[in-house]
């Protein structure tokens, strides 16, 4: 007579049952802690790219043909943002991104700050056009200088010196619009490439402050064309001197 107790057979397997449900659960566990992992990555991943562009290297989208040649619509320009900061200035030549409220536009009232808010973070990561108020145009004139047009061989001028300008379209005059101004300190006189296409200081010198931008709503300087491949460096024209 066989005493040994005998085992069913679903008694014998029901603790091989019980480590696979404590291993898919394990692995169900670890499935989770992984996607969250992967979710808290991607968002402060995103998270850094937004401040990154918000305070040192920004993504800026071409909209318009004001900058032409030297910039064209739909470039996305890399705008650093340290370029004025710990004492350095804008010069004569350089290519810069501002906030034009004020000089440019008109301060606008009843905004709405959620849609701006995720409207500055597309342009921050150069997926939208720049706000309305944002621009980008050549400095001619700093603070000091006397800048007048045109001289007898229809050049501008900066402190009676005419400014070489190679960088300007094909076929455009350096300007059709006669003006005499001396830009005051602190502040800049700046024009477009294209400047039969371009609404620059020329066109709100009857505005308030003259046409004149501040030099504290520079956002950064113009350094590289990220985009499209086939344009990548960085843009032509970047300097402007006398003679």
């Amino acid at each position: 007579m066989d005493t040994e107790a005998r085992i069913p057979e679903r008694d014998r397997a029901a603790p091989e049952q019980g480590v696979e449900r404590s291993r898919s659960a394990f692995s169900g566990v670890l499935a989770g802690l992984t996607r969250r992992r992967a979710v808290l990555a991607g968002l402060a991943g995103a998270l850094g790219v937004v401040l990154f562009a918000n305070f040192v290297l920004q993504p800026f989208l071409i909209p318009s043909r004001s900058m032409e040649p030297t910039l064209a619509v739909g470039d996305r320009v890399l705008v650093n943002k340290l370029a004025y900061r710990f004492g350095n200035e804008p010069r004569r030549g350089d290519l810069v991104v501002f906030d034009g409220t004020g000089s440019f536009v008109r301060e606008r009232a009843g905004a709405d700050p959620l849609g701006e808010a995720l409207h500055g973070a597309a342009a921050a990561l150069g997926l939208a056009e720049p706000a309305e108020t944002d621009f980008v145009k050549r400095v001619v004139g700093v603070g000091g200088d006397d800048v007048v047009c045109c001289d007898a061989d229809g050049r501008i001028t900066v402190n009676g010196e005419p400014v070489h300008e190679p960088y300007l379209h094909p076929g455009d005059a350096p300007s059709t619009v006669p003006f005499k101004t001396v830009v005051p300190l602190g502040t800049l006189w700046v024009m477009g490439d294209h400047r039969s296409q371009s609404r620059d200081s020329r066109d709100h010198l009857g505005s308030p402050g003259g046409g004149m931008v501040p030099v504290e709503k520079v956002i950064g300087r113009a350094e590289w064309i990220g985009w499209p491949l086939s344009r990548w460096g960085r843009p032509g024209g970047s300097g402007g001197g006398h003679g």
